[in-house]
C-alpha cells in the first residue's frame, strides 16, 4: 500500500482538525472534573465505523502505536515528577506497583472465573489488564486536587512504576508463555525484566544527565528534544535488552528530570505538550479501535460487575496489604483505594491479547472498555468530594516557584530564570534580604513592562521576573536559598524544614 500526496492532504485535514477540537476539549473536561480521555475515546468512537466510518481494526498496529504513547506519556511523568516529594512514598509506590498489582490480579481473576465463568487465561488476563492505574490519569487529575505530599507521591510513583510488570504479565499469558513454562519461571521472567529495566533505565539517566550538564548546544530549543529522546533511548535499549522499556523510561526521565540541567523548564512544558499529543491520538486510536456494535447488555453487565470487584474489593485489599510497608491513617488508605485511576492502559494492554489471536480476545476488550468508562465517570469528578469528606484535602505543595537555566560558558556560570508566584513569600523581600551565595547576583527585575536594575533597597512583587548570575560551584546553593525564601519568606533560615515547605 502507498501513500500518495493527497492521502497526506487528507491526514493533515482530519488529523489537525480533530487534535484541535481534543486540546479545545481539555477545558470542557477540567470543568467537569473528568480525564479527558473521555472525550477523546468518545472522538475516535464518532469517527469510527458507527459513526463517520472510519474504519480500524489493526489490534497489531494499535498495540505498537500503544506502547509508543505510553512511552511518552511515561517520560512525562518522569520528567515533571519532583522526587524530593516522591521520595518519601517511594516504598509504598513500589510495593503498590508490584504486591498490590498481584493481589488485586489475583482478586478479580477469581472474580471473573466465577462470575463470568472465564476460563484462567483470559480470567488473569482482565485481572492483569485492569489492576494497572493510569499514568495520564493521575498525573492530569490528581495535580490540581491539592493532597499531603505523601499520598501525592504514592500515586504518581505506583503509576509511573506499575505499567511495567502488568505489561510483562499480560504479554506473557497472551502469547502462552505462562502456562508452557508454570508460575516459577514467569515469575523469574518478571524480576528479570523489571530489574534489567530499571538498571537501563537508570544508567541512561545518570550518563544523560552527566551529557547534558556538559553538551553547549548552539540552540536552547535543542534542550528539551534531546531530553527526551534520551528517555526514550532507555526504552529501546531495555527493549533490546529483551526488559522492561517501561521501567527504563520511567526511571531514566524521572533522574532527568530532577537534575539540574540547562532550560530545565523548557524541557518540562515541551515534554508536557508531546505527551498530550501523545494521549490524544492513543485516546481516539483505542475509540476507533471499539465495535459499538458489539456492546450489549450482557457486556455493559459484566463490565459493571468487575470494576465493583475492582473498586471495592481489589482495590482496597491490595492498599491493605501494602501498607504494611509503610502505615498511613485509615482515611489516607481508603483515599488511595479509591483513588486508583484507571485509563487508556487496560485498554491498551487489552491489544496484545487481540494482536496475539487470544480466543475471546474481542469480549474482554469490550469488557474492560466498558469498564473504563463507568470508573472514570465515578471516580474522576468525586475525587475532590471524597478527599474533602476524608479531610485528606487542602494540604497540598504550592508550586510558587519555577526555576529556568540557560548556560554562559564564557562565564562557567548559569543564567536563572525565576518567576515570583502568586503565593510565593518571596513577595516583600528586599533584594539585600536574599543573601545569596558569594559570586550569585540578582542582575534584573521585570515587573510588566518595566525593567529594574535592583539595588539592596528593591523590593520584590509577586509577578515579577528575576534573572540571577550564579556560578556553577554554588549554582544548586543559589537555587535551594530561593526556593527557601520563597517557601518561608525572609526568616526562612532560622525557620524549621517542615514550615519552610509548607507540610501540614
Amino acid at each position: 500500500m502507498t501513500f500518495d500526496v493527497e492521502q497526506l492532504d487528507t491526514f493533515l485535514l482530519v488529523g489537525s482538525g480533530v487534535t484541535l477540537l481534543a486540546i479545545l476539549a481539555v477545558r470542557l473536561s477540567a470543568r467537569a472534573g473528568l480525564p479527558s480521555l473521555l472525550i477523546y475515546l468518545l472522538m475516535g468512537v464518532v469517527l469510527g465505523e458507527a459513526g463517520l466510518g472510519i474504519g480500524f481494526e489493526d489490534a497489531g498496529l494499535a498495540h505498537a502505536l500503544g506502547f509508543a504513547a505510553l512511552a511518552i506519556i511515561l517520560a512525562e511523568g518522569g520528567l515533571t515528577t519532583t522526587w524530593s516529594e516522591v521520595r518519601p512514598s517511594v516504598a509504598l509506590g513500589a510495593a503498590l506497583a508490584t504486591v498490590g498489582i498481584a493481589v488485586s490480579v489475583l482478586v478479580v481473576a477469581l472474580g471473573a472465573h466465577l462470575l463470568l465463568g472465564l476460563p484462567w487465561q483470559l480470567a488473569v488476563l482482565l485481572g492483569a489488564a485492569t489492576s494497572a492505574t493510569d499514568a495520564a490519569a493521575v498525573f492530569s487529575v490528581l495535580r490540581v486536587v491539592p493532597l499531603p505530599k505523601r499520598l501525592v507521591g504514592a500515586l504518581e510513583a505506583e503509576s509511573g512504576l506499575n505499567d511495567a510488570p502488568t505489561v510483562v504479565l499480560v504479554t506473557l499469558v497472551a502469547t502462552g508463555a505462562a502456562q508452557e513454562h508454570g508460575i516459577p519461571l514467569m515469575l523469574a521472567e518478571i524480576v528479570f525484566e523489571l530489574a534489567v529495566g530499571s538498571l537501563v533505565g537508570l544508567a541512561v539517566g545518570v550518563g544523560g544527565a552527566w551529557v547534558m550538564r556538559r553538551a553547549a548546544l548552539p540552540a536552547s530549543g535543542l534542550y528539551p528534544i534531546a531530553v527526551v529522546c534520551l528517555t526514550l533511548l532507555g526504552y529501546g535499549a531495555a527493549a533490546a535488552l529483551h526488559a522492561s522499556g517501561f521501567a527504563a523510561v520511567y526511571l531514566a526521565a524521572l533522574v532527568l528530570g530532577n537534575t539540574e540541567l540547562p532550560h530545565r523548564a523548557a524541557t518540562r512544558s515541551f515534554a508536557e505538550g508531546v505527551a498530550w499529543l501523545a494521549q490524544i491520538g492513543l485516546f481516539v486510536m483505542l475509540g476507533l479501535l471499539l465495535s459499538p456494535g458489539r456492546i450489549t447488555l450482557g457486556t455493559v453487565a459484566a463490565g459493571v460487575g468487575i470494576g465493583l470487584v475492582l473498586t471495592l474489593v481489589a482495590r482496597p485489599l491490595s492498599v491493605a496489604v501494602c501498607a504494611l510497608v509503610q502505615p498511613l491513617p485509615l482515611r489516607e488508605l481508603a483515599f488511595l483505594s479509591w483513588a486508583g485511576l484507571r485509563g487508556a492502559v487496560p485498554i491498551v494492554l487489552m491489544t496484545i491479547p487481540l494482536s496475539e489471536g487470544v480466543p475471546g480476545a474481542e469480549n474482554l476488550f469490550d469488557i474492560v472498555f466498558v469498564l473504563v468508562v463507568v470508573y472514570t465517570l465515578v471516580t474522576g469528578p468525586t475525587l475532590p468530594w471524597v478527599a474533602r469528606r476524608l479531610g485528606v484535602s487542602g494540604a497540598g505543595a504550592v508550586r510558587d516557584l519555577e526555576v529556568e537555566a540557560a548556560p554562559l560558558e564564557r562565564m562557567a556560570a548559569d543564567l536563572l530564570q525565576l518567576r515570583v508566584g502568586p503565593t510565593s513569600r518571596l513577595h516583600g523581600v528586599e533584594v539585600r534580604e536574599l543573601r545569596l551565595p558569594t559570586g550569585a547576583s540578582l542582575s534584573l527585575v521585570v515587573r510588566g513592562e518595566e525593567i529594574l536594575v535592583p539595588e539592596g533597597r528593591t523590593v520584590l512583587r509577586h509577578g515579577d521576573d528575576l534573572l540571577v548570575v550564579a556560578p556553577r560551584r554554588c549554582r544548586e546553593a543559589t537555587e535551594q536559598r530561593l526556593r527557601q525564601i520563597s517557601a518561608g519568606g525572609r526568616l526562612a533560615r532560622w525557620l524549621p524544614a517542615a514550615d519552610r515547605d509548607g507540610e501540614a
